[in-house]
């Protein structure tokens, strides 16, 4: 009978490292493993308990569809995945995943690698802007081209607008005035929220043994955020 396997949580980053330290890789499961104990190689990689489903206080219903969602510049700096380990990165990447059956929230696609289709998490966040804070609300699976929708202000940068804009249509049956006007609108609700400088609240996390390291202070996230701005706006 063969032996119980070691489940790992290794990071994408990590994944040619825990390979050559004898780490395999269950297409099933969609997860990394130890075929036998005592790979002292392993050992940083080891499991720990899976997330729950639900995490304390998310709110799955908020924000569903495809719709432009811009992080305002204060914001910058302060998305989960730079606040938490690359490990429990990944154990609430595979469960947000997991938990949606393997496809994308929004438009329903699965990942295609000769596609260049990911699924990916997303984070939806809540502002209140009498307490100046921003809470994580939900974490949610979306492919690679709803993604780029919804971080659309990225995707003109890099030149991709006009993809973005066709999805957008594309998936929610939109007149491309009315997605255009959606765009504009969302713009808009960036410039005001940038104008605020966000306390951040992870409280969500913290609830399921993720440690959360504290993001930079609110002024140096407004300061790089600017400086990011003007590197993006400078002429290539």
């Amino acid at each position: 009978m063969p032996a119980e396997r070691i489940w790992l949580d290794v990071p994408y980053a990590e994944k040619d490292l825990a390979k050559t330290e004898g780490a395999r890789w269950d297409p099933r499961e969609r997860r990394w493993f130890a075929p036998r104990p005592g790979l002292a190689g392993l050992e940083r990689w080891i499991a720990r308990p899976d997330i729950p489903d639900l995490l304390p206080g998310e709110d799955r219903s908020l924000g569903s569809g495809l719709f432009v969602d811009l992080v305002p510049t204060t914001c910058w700096f302060t998305n989960v995945r730079s606040c938490v380990s690359q490990q429990d990165w990944e154990r609430l990447r595979r469960m947000v995943v997991n938990r949606a059956g393997q496809v994308c929230e929004v438009c329903g696609a699965s990942a295609d690698r000769e596609a260049k289709r990911w699924l990916e998490v997303h984070e939806r966040w809540t502002f209140d802007e009498r307490s100046s804070t921003q809470t994580l609300r939900r974490l949610i699976c979306v492919c690679t081209p709803c993604h780029t929708v919804t971080h659309f202000g990225l995707a003109q940068v890099r030149g991709m607008a006009g993809q973005a804009m066709a999805y957008l249509i594309d998936v929610t049956g939109a007149s491309p005035a009315a997605a255009q006007r959606h765009v504009s609108e969302a713009f808009a609700l960036w410039e005001r929220r940038s104008s605020v400088v966000w306390e951040l609240d992870l409280s969500m996390l913290t609830g399921v043994g993720v440690a959360v390291q504290p993001p930079p202070e609110a002024w140096q996230r407004a300061k790089d955020a600017r400086r990011e701005l003007s590197r993006q706006r400078a002429p290539w």
